[in-house]
């Protein structure tokens, strides 16, 4: 994925990485390589002469105060130190810290957040082995979810008993921050209109009518949410971005390393099911998939049928957020194309609104 507007060119990014590690003891000459751009920067960082390697994270400015940023990493430790799951070890600083600030850059303009314009914030981690899983058949697929609902009712066990240290905060994922008056990701309505002008892979124009299902269903979606409400049994913090891309598996270790906790925050716990099936919500095969994740999920923490009954507003809510993130996301690669991915939106919407079943769980 390339760099959007919001980033720097990548040989400042670059220059901004290698500011951050020397606050850290990296042996004498650490080599810095581009990993990844998506919505923070990611180098890989070898010492080479000590056969030592890392990983660094050059967060998104403008997005994550540092207070935020902190947090993130707290509830990562905790995870770690109390064995709920695998994370990679957080590496401090010279000085103890767990995120480093370095240079100033200018605004950054139309950043949602007041650190655009203050300081760039790092963080480091200890290298972890391993690849995403990336099942090629129906049956692994299955496995792979029923790995994710096994691993998200551990996150959940532990966010419920846990109590964070004192001044930890962490943004929340509401009606009012996904899809409403303050979302996060920006609107829905800007990634049907980039899909309405085509795409790199051809125009795949979407009527006003296909709007109007959106609009309808995303009505549909905050009545229903306002009418569930953020109880503590049934809201709290959640990992955000749960899919198998966001974890690790190593051939020497069953046990996967759990990454990217940079949308953690505070949500309904069945938020964690629908980012599991980012970007592939309208596989015919999606209803098995819940399935596997909830049958793992069961096995450790309780699904009411409540909750259940809500399952398909989730999953259209995250969907309707990713077409709002692929609009402020010009440059996201996460999709073949925009335009199919919107129109098939808007036939998920049509579903939903008619009262077809989104998802068909098996008994």
């Amino acid at each position: 994925m390339l760099p959007d507007p919001g980033w720097p060119g990548l040989d400042r990014a670059h220059a901004l990485a290698e500011q951050a590690l020397t606050s850290y003891d990296l042996g004498v000459a650490p080599v810095v390589g581009l990993l990844g751009v998506s919505e923070n920067i990611t180098y890989q960082v070898d010492d080479l002469a000590g056969g030592r390697r890392w990983a660094l994270r050059l967060y998104r400015p403008g997005y994550h105060p540092p207070e935020e940023i902190v947090s993130e990493l707290a509830w990562i430790q905790a995870l770690r130190h109390d064995g709920v799951i695998r994370t990679p070890r957080v590496v401090p600083s010279r000085d103890g810290e767990l995120v480093t600030a370095i240079a100033h850059d200018p605004p950054v303009p139309g950043a949602r957040s007041a650190g655009s314009g203050g300081p760039r914030y790092a963080a480091l981690f200890e290298w972890v082995r391993g690849s995403s899983p990336h099942p090629s058949d129906a049956a692994g697929l299955l496995r792979g979810f029923g790995a994710l609902g096994e691993i998200t009712a551990r996150l959940h066990q532990h966010a419920r008993a846990w109590q964070p240290p004192a001044g930890f905060t962490r943004f929340a994922w509401t009606w009012r921050t996904t899809l409403g008056s303050e979302g996060r990701w920006g609107r829905w309505q800007d990634g049907i209109r980039i899909a309405a002008n085509g795409d790199r892979n051809g125009p795949k124009m979407i009527d006003s009518d296909g709007i109007a299902v959106l609009a309808r269903a995303a009505e549909e979606i905050r009545r229903r949410i306002e009418r569930f409400g953020t109880g503590p049994d049934r809201f709290g913090l959640v990992h955000a971005d749960m899919r198998l891309a966001n974890l690790l598996v190593d051939g020497r270790s069953e046990e996967p390393t759990v990454i990217d906790f940079d949308d953690c925050g505070f949500s309904w716990y069945l938020f964690d099911l629908a980012a599991s099936l980012s970007f592939i919500e309208h596989r015919p095969d999606v209803g098995g998939l819940v399935d596997a994740w909830l049958t793992s999920y069961r096995q450790h923490m309780p699904v009411s049928a409540e909750e259940e009954g809500m399952i398909a507003t989730f999953v259209l809510l995250r969907r309707l957020l990713l077409v709002a993130w692929l609009g402020s996301r010009p440059e996201a690669d996460a999709v073949a194309s925009v335009a199919e991915y919107a129109t098939t939106s808007c036939d998920l919407a049509d579903d939903y609104l008619s009262g077809s079943c989104l998802l068909t769980l098996r008994s």
